[in-house]
């Protein structure tokens, strides 16, 4: 029987009541999230497409430059729960336009760094704001959209990872080529700086963001989150997971330059195709778990369906460093590209599966704790691998780390369901 958490409070505003309260604005407000992870992925993209660059410039070895990653992926471990508490106490309106504004300045600082070390402490911080923008939106997306509507649009807003990291190869290398590398980590906090007025607006007399009570934030206290074997199911899923992506993210370039031998030029031209195969994939694995659940399937048989078929498919990471030609390496990174951003969409619905509205915001954050801080080892790792042995090492690690994601999931998110706005949650 299902005993409340002390102090527990329901929501005020169901999300379906607030989706219909914001019908017109809500999908605006969708395409808004959509726009700050692909502005926050083109800024994170910027660091590998200038890795060569970068390498030359401040004399950095693969170790070094491991290290600039791992100080990025320490940032998100670190903001990631204050950011997640500030979205559930001021809400998203007003939490994530407050981050992003912060993400802005600090990003632009880059423009001044002369150093490897300057610029792994300006990572960091950046990276600790900028991780608002998943805990933002997800806070969002569980307020406006219903049960069946929702696994879609975190695919659509995840997606912009894909948009941002397919647009940065060619975006990177022409403000590199015309006016330098100082000009292109300058001009994502320029856009953040646009989304700002625009998020701020959209929202402007919907009251619905303020459903969450003051006195509810302290109902729920990190301590009894934790006991919860669904936080650490969530957890771990994103520890196992996530790495997987940001690898690709920040090393395909310098894989395709150091083993593959392309130069920058080309890397520009083709390294963006496997990336956007990322939208078909995270949009797919929404629209597949909305089908599953309009022909009845129950939330747990649907995301086992998405997240284990998903994942199976991500072991092709494998047959990388194996393939003779670029162009066959390409398709299958396209492929694992595609089948991740259909599992990920899926992975973070399931915070909104087995919790509550007014916790999405600190789960969220908790789950990029333990995704930074396997962010954070495995930059390190692969930079060590890398120096030492090869890429090859590390494709035969990320090819299974996807399918143990979703095994650590599902053996301990016991209660797999989403309680109601009126029902407490469960203890595992």
């Amino acid at each position: 029987m299902a005993t409340s958490l002390p102090g527990e409070v329901p929501e005020a505003v169901a999300p379906a009541q607030a989706s219909k309260a914001m019908s017109r604005s809500r999908w605006l407000l969708l395409a808004l999230l959509f726009s700050i992870i692909v502005i926050n992925f083109i800024d994170r993209q910027t660091l590998s497409m200038l890795a060569p660059v970068l390498r030359a410039v401040f004399h950095l070895s693969n170790t070094a430059y491991g290290r600039i990653v791992a100080a990025l992926q320490f940032g998100m471990m670190t903001g990631e729960f204050p950011m997640g508490w500030l979205m559930d106490r001021w809400g998203a309106r007003l939490g994530l336009t407050a981050a992003v504004l912060t993400w802005s300045v600090i990003t632009g600082s880059q423009f001044f760094t002369r150093s490897g070390l300057q610029l792994g402490i300006t990572r960091f911080w950046m990276g600790s704001v900028e991780v608002a923008s998943y805990s933002g939106g997800m806070k969002t997306v569980s307020r406006l959209f219903s049960d069946k509507e929702r696994t879609l649009a975190i695919g659509i807003f995840n997606s912009g990872s894909v948009i941002g990291t397919t647009i940065a190869p060619l975006f990177v290398i022409f403000l590199l080529q015309h006016y330098g590398f100082r000009v292109a980590f300058l001009a994502p906090a320029l856009l953040a700086f646009l989304f700002v007025p625009l998020w701020w607006f959209t929202q402007r007399g919907d009251r619905s963001h303020h459903h969450h009570p003051v006195t509810g934030d302290a109902a729920v206290p990190l301590r009894a989150l934790l006991s919860q074997s669904s936080t650490w199911a969530v957890m771990l899923c994103r520890m196992l997971v996530g790495p997987v992506m940001q690898f690709y993210w920040y090393w395909t370039p310098s894989y395709l330059f150091s083993a593959r031998h392309l130069t920058l030029l080309q890397i520009g031209l083709v390294g963006w195709i496997p990336f956007l195969m990322g939208v078909p994939g995270g949009i797919g694995g929404g629209a597949m778990a909305g089908w599953l659940q309009s022909r009845k399937f129950s939330l747990y048989t649907t995301r086992r369906i998405t997240m284990f078929g998903s994942s199976l498919l991500c072991i092709a990471s494998f047959a990388v460093p194996w393939m003779h030609s670029v162009s066959a390496a390409l398709v299958i990174i396209s492929l694992v590209i595609m089948a991740h951003n259909f599992l990920s969409a899926n992975m973070y619905a399931a915070i909104t599966d087995l919790f509550p509205g007014q916790l999405v915001g600190r789960v969220t954050g908790l789950t990029g704790v333990s995704g930074g801080f396997s962010g954070l080892l495995f930059p390190l790792l692969t930079g060590v691998l890398v120096d030492r042995f090869s890429y090859t090492p590390v494709f035969m690690l990320i090819s299974f780390m996807p399918l143990l994601g979703t095994v650590a999931l599902f053996v301990f998110a016991h209660h797999y369901r989403r309680p109601t706005s009126n029902e407490p949650l469960s203890p595992a």
